[in-house]
């Protein structure tokens, strides 16, 4: 017969509760001269158009200089390189998704259930994932990178805080991880894109996900009858 899986690691320390981030700008945001913050309004509304008529490809660090009328190296010294740029267009939306999960109406805010707010939670990040598909791909730093992102370390230690008030005894960290794996826009573009799935299919799977993890954790962690 095959051995008894290994027990799971010792509940960690308590997850401490995600704060609202900044993205694009990074903290010295409010401290930009005026100049200064026209021309990255400027940059991005360039960035923005070029996605609108030619898609997320189309920006390239030379392209939105010369739609903004300014020079390469302006662009280069305000974002960094072109992961940079993209990840400021995502700025806003991804600012206005951490506060509906941190602060919004249940079940995606508090005050509902953790379990209902998992499911909310996957579900919401999958209809951005649509939403914002080819700018969520074109905006991946990478294998190197990726799992330093900012909002991608908000996402997980908001889905381990949630873990761990459900299934105490699991290893919320690593089980964050796999449920971040469901949301990846990578996949999201697999399925829906080129295996053809509706979106309604997807987020069913992700209400199953969390209720077998879920539930198979519980009854694994539950104390042996005497």
């Amino acid at each position: 017969m095959p051995s008894a899986p290994p027990p799971f690691a010792d509940p960690q320390e308590p997850v401490k509760t995600p704060v609202l981030i900044q993205l694009g700008a990074g903290e010295d945001e409010p401290c930009l001269r005026a100049d200064a913050a026209r021309n990255r309004a400027r940059l991005l509304d360039a960035a923005a158009r070029l996605v609108a008529e030619h898609g997320a490809c189309a920006v390239t660090m030379e392209a939105v200089a010369a739609a903004a009328n300014v020079g390469k190296g302006t662009v280069f010294r305000r974002f960094g390189d072109r992961t940079g740029l993209l990840r400021a267009l995502l700025d806003h939306s991804e600012k206005k998704f951490q506060a509906a999960f941190l602060s919004g109406p249940p079940p995606l805010g508090p005050g509902a259930p953790p379990r209902e707010r998992l499911s909310a939670f996957g579900c919401a990040a999958l209809r951005r994932a649509a939403d914002e598909l080819e700018l969520q791909l074109a905006a991946d730093p990478g294998p190197q990178r990726r799992f330093s992102v900012p909002a991608r370390q908000v996402h997980h230690a908001h889905l381990a805080m949630l873990l761990r008030q459900v299934v105490p005894h699991a290893d919320s960290e690593l089980l964050a991880q796999t449920l971040m794996g469901y949301l990846d826009p990578a996949l999201v573009h697999h399925l829906t894109k080129e295996c053809g799935m509706p979106m309604e299919r997807v987020q069913a799977g992700w209400h199953d996900l969390v209720a077998r993890v879920t539930c198979a954790c519980t009854d694994r962690g539950a104390e042996p009858q005497k």
